[in-house]
Order: C-alpha cells, then structure tokens, then sequence
C-alpha cells in the first residue's frame, strides 16, 4: 500500500509542486494585497525622513557587513577545486554570486550557475558539479541551527510568545541540520571522500553567520527606528518568516518573508506602517545595494571577458567615446561662455541658445568667463589631440568650473549628473592620453585662431561701436553694444590675457622634442647602411641634409632609414624606406609609433604600389601622384623612325666634336667652380628648391659622379649628377644644368651619351625620374582627388607641361611605374598637398631652385624643343 502510494505521488510530484507553490502564491497575493490596503505610503515616507544621513550611513555600511559572512563558502568551495584563485577573485565572484542569490534565489540554480561559471577554470564539469553541490547541501544549516535556537527561545525562555504557533515552521526547518550532519557522516559514499571535518565545519560555520548575521542586521534596524518593543521577541518571528521565504522558493522570500514578518510584528504591536518602513529598509540596505555592487562587479568581469574575446575592441570603444564626448563638451561649454562673455544681450535673446545654457559652465564676471572659455578651448585641443600632459591641468580646470557652477543656487540637478558624466569621461578616457608631445595641425590651427581673432575682431568693433554712439548714431543694433566703455575694456583685457593664456598651453603641451626628431647628419652613417644593403632612386638625397633621417635598427646595428621634413604636425617622408627591405614591416610600426608617440602624422610622397598597399592596411589613405619612366639600357639604342630626331642630334654632336666623361667625385676646385657658374647663369633670378630634388651643392655634388658635356675646345657647356643606387642595378640623374651658350638639344645628347656610358658601368636600368599627374585619374571610378589632378594635367599647360614632359621621356621609357602619395585617413588632403609643395619649395640652405620635380629642373629651358621636335 506504501510503495503504490509513494509511487502515485512520484508520479505526480511536479504536479503537486506546482499546487504548492501556487497555494503559496494566492496566500501570499492576498495577504500583501490587504496589507496594501492599510498601508499608507506618506506614513512609510514619515518613518523613512525620522532618519538622521548618519544613521543611514551606518545601516548602509551594516548592511555590506551582514553579507560578508557568505564568503565562507566561495573560501571554501575553491578547497574541493583544482588551479589557484586569488583572495580578491574570490571575494569579487563570491560577492556577485551571494547577492544575486540572495535578491533572485532561483532554488539555488542561479547561484550554482554563477559558481560553475568563475571557478571552471582548471576544473572538469564533474569537478565542477560535485564541488558547488556540497555547498548547496550547507546552506541551509545555519537556518536550521536558529530554528532550534528559536524553539529554546519560545520555549524556554518565554521569549517571543506570540508566535508560538508557528513551532511546527520551526520544528520541520530545526530537523534539515541534523539530519544533513549524519548523512554525510555516516555515508561511505565517495562523493564525500573531500568532505573533512574542517571543511565542513567552516560550511556550517559560514551559513550560522550568514543566517545570524541576517538577523542581527535586521533587529539592528528596529533598533535605529526606535521601536517601543523587545527585539529579542522578533528572533523567532523572523526565524519562521526565512523558513516560510525559503519554503514558498519566491526569489529573495520577496512577498512570503514580508508577509510574515509585517503579520508578526502586528502581534507584538508594531503598526503597519513602522513594519512596512522596516522591511523597506531591511531590504535596501541588505538586499538591493549590495545587489548593486554585485552588478557593478559582474559587469566589469563580463566586460573583462567579452573585452578579451574581442580583443580589447569594447574599451576601446567606450574609451574613445569617452574621450570624444569631454573634448567635444569643452569646446562647446567655452564657445558658450564665450559669447555669453562678449555679446551677452544677444545671445540671451536667442531661444536655441537659452536651451543650451543650463549644460554650460558659469563665472560671476566677464573677465573670468573669457578666461576660462580660452581655458578650456586650450585644453580641449590637448586633450583631443590625445597628449598625455592635458590631463591634469584639465581635471583642475574642470573641477574648479563645476565646483563654482554647481555653488550657484537653484541650479537643475540634471547639471550636476551631466557635469559628474563630464568628469569620469575624463577619467575613462585618460588612457587615450598618451601622446608625449602636441603639434598644432593647420585645421587645428584655423579654428583656433578663427574663435580669437574673430571674436577679437567682433568685440573690438563692438567696443568702437559702443564708444561712438555715445556722441554719433551708430548702424549696430543697441543691443549689440556694451553697456559701459569700462565693461568693453575689461573684456578686451580678458582677451589679451586669454591670448597669453592659450600661448602658455601650447607651449606646456608642447614639451621638448624627441631625440629622433634632430638626429645630427652623419655620412658615414647613411653611406654604410646604403653600401651594407644597397639604396634606391632617393637615397642619394640624403645627403643634401635639408632632410631629417631616422634610423631603425636591431640588436643596435643599422638597417634602414627614412629620409622626412616635419611642416606642422605632418612627417613629410620623401620616397621608400631604404637599406634592409626584410626589415620595412617592423621599421614602419617602430617609426609611426615614435611620431604617434611626439604627436606627429606621417605622409609618405613618391611611394611604389607595393608600400602603398602595405600602408594602406596600416590606416594609410593614398592618392596616384604620377608615374617614373624607367630606361632598359640594355635593350636601348636609336635605331627606328621614332628615334630619327634624337639620333641627328647625337650625330650632330659628334661631328661637332662633342665628348662626354664621368668627373669622379671629389671635384677639383676648377671644376667645381666651372659647374658653379653655369648652375648659377642657368638659375637665374629663380629661387632652388629641395626635399624632393636636389639643389647645387659642393658636398651633394662630391658624393657621385658628374656627367659633363664638353665641345670641341674642351669647355663644359652641360652637366647632370648621377644618383646610384648602391646596387649598381639602377642609376638616375638630379640637377641638369646647361651654359646659356650651349646649343639646342644638349640635353638629349648628354641623355644618349649617360645612357651608353651607364651600360658599360654595368647599370641595367636608368630612372627617368616622375611625368607628374600622367594617368592619373583616367577610371569615372578613380577617386574625386585624382579625377581632378586628371582636369589639371589636361588643361594646366599653361601653368606646367605636364604632357610635353611625358611625351618627352616617352621617347626614351620602356616602362612606367605608378608613384603614390600615402597619408593618414580623416587627414586633410588639401592641406597635406599645401604643406608638401611648401616643402619641395623651401630648403633648409640658403641656396634656392626652381618649382619644378625632382630631377627635371634643368629641363623647362628646353621645353619649347621639346614640343617642336
């Protein structure tokens, strides 16, 4: 009869569960509902404000104190587990699990979940399931433990006798600990082989601290509200209301606990309203605050760990976003106070602007607001361009401006939370600022200057204004003008301190340069690298030291080098990377960190399509600047229709008893001199240039050959230096220069002669050097930029001939290879491209060229042959 009942109720067990909890649930539904009824909320509110902020205070901190206890079982439950966790990883992962049990419960699904989830980390599942099932056994022990100390208290003492009734709640909760105890003392079964003496006495430990101290808090809460009763009498109430809490398995006992207790205490005499105010407290302080810290906590583990898996990407992003928001807030909050500063009437006439005013800060005078609207249109510059020494001087400045906003009285509190946001933005986006130096970019600098000399130039006008209508009618609105000459004084005087104001940051933030930045030129250097590793079409440049070099080396030996000119914040650096292409991967990453690191943004000019691509994927964007003919010398020669012109002219030559030779570097003082007056006749009035070509200099000149062209009484009417590589693979030329009495088409002859005198040296190919904008932007798909550098090549003959110089070195080019210019994305182009041909226009000597290419700049003299021939 016993094993068909029990075999009928197994049957129907989740059915009967169900039937129970529902029971439970009605009971309690419309037991909180009449309890609501005799509720009044003013009366809760009443009880709350008796409290003093010092009481709350340390209901607060007792709260956090009464969870602690439940560490216990995550120091304990980390014995049954193999690997090592730190003492604070498990007070975090113990903290978060504890208070979301305790708020959610879940029959201790949620908190074996979280378990399973911080301390799998060396653990099998089995390990992991057998571990967290033990403690789950004992956590209930210490509310078992006070069931019975409970009972001797009804019982014995006489203490809490109105709840007597409730002694089978107590009786059945009272039997769970020692019939725990004995089971898994008395059982053989291996799965309480860990189970010792001290583990599980430190279980049964924790979970009586965790229950008493539980209670403690909560009588401690009457005791600070004061009420007329014994608070020993509520221990066993409060005992059964837990068991009625757990047995009910509602989440945290919300409805079953408080039903209870608010019933209990009415039979001790304590008022709805008092009990209600209670239990309020009761679970703020003991349940939802340190359930917020739980949050608080798993979000930064969570976040910890998505931000791993996604490789730091989510902090990044926050951080970024962080440091856009205060950089965009300082510069709106000082462009406010700002205007409000210089034309005050206006601007408060203005509905849009009034909108925006209760997000401001706010000084009491004129003066002050100038002052700290430069401040922080200074500052936001430093800490938008990410440089590492804005952060402090920004904290103060921000501090003092919400500090002295904030003093102002009946100011919305709605500013107060978006100043505090203002704040840990700063705090957030600290990382960000890691930039050791600041550069004033030109867009940077246009604004800038733009906010004060406009505002200079408006407000001095304003003043003018204001000082003429005094004796004159004036065409400015008289709500335009100040109210006093005095007042307009004292605001210009603001503007001229603002002025130094913003001097001195730049000059802060722009700390002294690195060392890398004014590396002093050593030859012997830049020659060894080029002879260890070989050069390229640029490397010969080098030497004209109006370039800075920086140099990349391992195991502290040289390997490469890249030649640039810093213009503003930009790094112009001149060609490819040259000495150990094997290395230009790490060469790059180590040379754009140093210039990120000072503050600096690298643009690459006349660049291959392979370094192109490769910078490209390092947040490089790029536009075709033209193309570079190379000569095949060994296929070269004269034969054919095409070449008829060139060969008269070479023939010419030779009839005339014209010679071409290689002077070997260094030069004799007569040959230079001879070189130097024909450089000098050819130049003109006409200033020289650098960067990108070379200019006529005695040490340049003494690094490689010159080729001359001598006539027939032995005067040198024509030269051109060589640039070798290193490798003896590929030659070029740079300055071309010719006597003003030399014959037409010199130039081609001296081309023909070089091309035949390289080959015997064993050159394969000779570098023609860049046909700027040739084939570029031909595609309707190539971008805008090119498109438009397309319009200027075809139509911009009568600035630069453009076509005529690549139909000239057509002449002689078998191949073409297209040449980039490389620059940083969301950088302007405009200015780059500015900011460059100033570069290839000034020269750090005082020697001047023309405002031509690279190596064509003896060529426009010929032009008008060109074109004929």
């Amino acid at each position: 009869m016993g094993k068909r009942v029990w075999g009928f109720i197994q049957k129907r067990l989740t059915w009967i569960k169900g039937i129970f909890f529902f029971s439970i649930l009605l009971f309690i539904i419309r037991e909180v509902g009449r309890v609501g009824h005799e509720i009044s909320g003013d009366q809760v509110q009443s009880e709350l404000a008796s409290l003093s902020w010092g009481t709350l205070g340390l209901l607060m901190v007792g709260g956090f104190i009464a969870v602690l206890p439940m560490l216990v079982y995550d120091f304990t439950i980390v014995e049954f587990l193999p690997g090592e966790f730190s003492a604070g990883y498990i007070i975090r992962s113990g903290w978060v699990t504890n208070t979301f049990t305790n708020l959610m419960g879940m029959g201790g699904i949620l908190g074996a979940s979280l378990r399973a989830n911080f301390y799998s980390r060396s653990a099998s599942k089995k390990q992991v399931l057998y571990a967290i099932s033990k403690i789950v056994l004992f956590l209930l022990s210490g509310l078992s433990l006070a069931c019975w100390i409970a009972l001797i208290c009804l019982f014995g003492f006489d203490v809490g006798q109105p709840f007597r009734g409730y002694w089978i709640w107590l009786l059945g909760g009272g039997l769970y600990f020692p019939g725990l105890f004995l089971f898994t003392r008395l059982s053989d079964n291996d799965f309480f082989k860990d189970l010792t003496w001290s583990r599980e006495l430190k279980l049964i430990g924790g979970s009586t601290l965790e229950w008493g101290s539980c209670a403690a808090f909560f009588l401690a809460i009457g005791w600070a509200l004061h009420m007329p009763i014994p608070l020993m009498a509520v221990f066993p109430m409060f005992v059964v209301a837990s068991v009625a809490g757990v047995v009910s398995m509602i989440p945290g006992g919300l409805g079953s606990f408080d039903v209870f207790m608010i019933l209990g205490l009415g039979l001790l005499g304590v008022g709805r309203a008092d009990a209600a105010g209670w239990l309020i407290l009761y679970r703020l302080f003991y349940y939802f605050l340190p359930f917020g810290l739980g949050v608080g906590l798993f979000i930064h583990d969570a976040g910890r760990r998505i931000n791993t898996f996604l490789n730091g990407l989510p902090v990044a992003v926050i951080r970024r976003g962080a440091h856009l928001f205060v950089t965009v807030f300082m510069y709106f909050s000082g462009i406010m106070m700002l205007l409000y500063a210089t034309i005050p009437d206006v601007v408060l006439m203005n509905t849009f602007y009034i909108r925006l005013v209760p997000y401001m800060f706010y000084f009491l005078d004129q003066v002050s607001n100038i002052i700290m609207a430069f401040l922080l249109i200074g500052l936001a510059r430093g800490v938008g361009a990410r440089v590492k020494l804005a952060y402090w001087p920004t904290m103060v400045v921000l501090v003092i401006a919400i500090g002295n906003t904030l003093w102002r009285e009946n100011f919305p509190g709605g500013l107060a939370v978006l100043l505090g946001l203002v704040l840990l933005c700063l705090i957030l986006a600290r990382p960000e600022l890691y930039r050791q130096g600041f550069h004033y970019s030109w867009g940077g600098l246009l604004v800038d200057g733009t906010i004060f000399v406009g505002t200079f130039v408006v407000y001095t006008i304003l003043g003018i204004s204001t000082f003429r209508v005094q004796h004159h009618h004036s065409w400015i609105p008289k709500t335009w003008l100040f109210p006093s000459t005095q007042v307009w004084l004292n605001g210009l005087g603001g503007l001229l301190v603002a002025l130094l104001i913003l001097g001195g940051i730049y000059r802060y933030l722009a700390k002294p340069e690195p060392e890398w930045l004014h590396t002093p030129f050593d030859g012997d250097r830049i020659r060894g690298i080029i002879k260890r590793f070989g050069g390229n079409e640029i490397s010969h440049l080098a030497f004209l030291k109006d370039k800075q070099v920086y140099y990349y080396q391992e195991a502290g030996e040289d390997q490469l080098f890249l030649l640039f000119r810093q213009s503003a914040d930009k790094l112009l650096v001149m060609g490819e990377p040259i000495g150990n292409q094997a290395l230009i991967g790490p060469a790059l990453q180590a040379f754009m960190h140093d210039a990120d690191q000072a503050g600096l943004r690298p643009v690459f000019y006349e660049i291959t399509e392979k370094l192109t691509l490769r910078l490209h994927e390092m947040g490089f964007d790029f536009i075709k600047v033209g193309e570079e003919g190379h000569v095949d010398l060994a296929t070269f020669n004269l034969a054919g229709k095409a070449h008829r012109g060139e060969r008269s002219v070479v023939n010419k030559f030779h009839r005339e008893g014209y010679t071409c030779e290689l002077l070997q570097p260094p030069l004799s003082d007569e040959n230079y001199q001879k070189l130097k007056t024909i450089s000098d006749a050819w130049l003109g009035d006409a200033t020289e240039k650098g960067f990108s070509m070379g200019f006529f200099d005695r040490q340049y000149l003494d690094e490689s050959p010159v080729a001359v062209m001598r006539d027939a009484t032995g005067e040198i009417q024509a030269f051109a230096n060589l640039m070798p590589t290193g490798e003896h693979v590929m030659t070029s030329i740079d300055l071309m220069r010719e006597s003003p009495h030399a014959p037409s088409g010199i130039m081609d002859g001296l081309f023909v002669f070089l091309f035949d005198l390289c080959r015997e040296e064993g050159y394969q190919t000779f570098n023609l050097g860049m046909a700027p904008l040739s084939n570029v932007g031909l595609s309707e798909f190539s971008f805008i930029e090119e498109r438009m550098a397309h319009l200027i090549y075809e139509y911009g003959s009568s600035i630069y001939s453009f076509q005529g110089l690549r139909a000239y070195k057509e002449k002689y080019v078998a191949t073409w290879q297209p040449k980039y210019l490389a620059y940083r994305r969301r950088a302007s182009l405009i200015f780059t491209m500015l900011q460059l041909v100033l570069a290839i226009n000034h020269r750090a000597t005082a020697a001047t060229t023309k405002l031509v290419p690279r190596w064509m700049s003896g060529w426009l003299t010929d032009e008008i042959d060109w074109n004929q021939k």
